[in-house]
């Protein structure tokens, strides 16, 4: 095993880690990738090591999904489910083709502004924390349709890299009435067609720039992206209910000021 393929072994575990939990996978990867050296072809290693994640998630939920998909010829909530996800994504859907390129190339090699990014989203997740929030939803099966588009609004956020894919959702959720449970819960399902989407979208472009060395780092960091994020679906859900995002609010903070310190002190 190369340098390169250990590298993308530890980003992969990284992507896994951190995917689901709102502290932004894409700006821990590209921050660590930064201050390692570590440069893959059109950024395309940040986006299709995704697909460790999505099958963690896949894999977790397998029996839930298997479920709705009987249930979907004879079932209102079910369907009301599917449609209320496909709303939600059609926003990123959209601006994500359209601006594809320029997130690519102008705002994943930004990384101060990741990192003041990172910041400024802890802040933002203590505070809302700390509010006193009386939830109106806590079944992601009876989210309204409005809801759900809205959140899927949110999620537009995250195209700037430290945001947060989960961590948009999720504060967006609870800002509109969701509780904190079913907040999680329908950001891991809204992951699923989110994320694969930019998987294909990535793929579709940049699939000529790749070669073999490539694509076996993706490889190595899409199976450790796998077995670290069945880890954290599995645990998530209880751990938020218990403990509220205080400490991803905190763990940002504190990745985004030793970020720049680093660019201080490295460049």
């Amino acid at each position: 095993m190369n340098d390169t393929t250990i590298v993308g072994a530890f980003l992969g575990l990284i992507e896994g880690l951190t995917e689901f939990v709102p502290v932004s996978s894409t700006a821990h990867l590209l921050l660590a990738g930064h201050f390692l050296g570590f440069k893959s072809p059109g950024n395309t290693f940040e986006v299709l090591v995704q697909l460790g994640a999505i099958l963690a998630i896949l894999s977790v939920y397998f029996a839930r999904l298997w479920a709705l998909a009987i249930a979907l010829p004879s079932s209102p909530k079910a369907r009301h489910f599917v449609g209320a996800i496909l709303l939600a994504f059609l926003p990123a859907a959209v601006i994500g083709a359209l601006a594809h390129d320029f997130i690519k190339s102008v705002l994943f090699e930004s990384t101060a502004l990741i990192c003041w990014v990172l910041i400024g989203g802890g802040i933002i997740l203590l505070v809302i924390d700390r509010m006193k929030l009386t939830p109106k939803y806590t079944d992601v099966m009876d989210y309204p349709l409005s809801l759900a588009f809205k959140i899927g609004l949110c999620q537009c956020l995250a195209m700037i890299p430290g945001t947060s894919r989960s961590g948009a959702t999720i504060v967006g959720a609870l800002l509109m009435g969701a509780d904190k449970r079913s907040a999680a819960e329908f950001s891991f399902f809204l992951a699923m067609p989110t994320m694969a989407g930019a998987f294909a979208l990535d793929l579709y472009k940049n699939y000529g720039q790749l070669a073999h060395d490539d694509i076996v780092t993706i490889a190595v960091g899409f199976v450790m992206a796998f077995i670290a994020g069945v880890i954290v679906v599995r645990g998530l859900l209880d751990f938020v209910s218990q403990h509220g995002f205080a400490l991803f609010a905190w763990w940002r903070i504190l990745v985004g000021g030793l970020g720049l310190v680093g660019l201080w002190l490295l460049g």
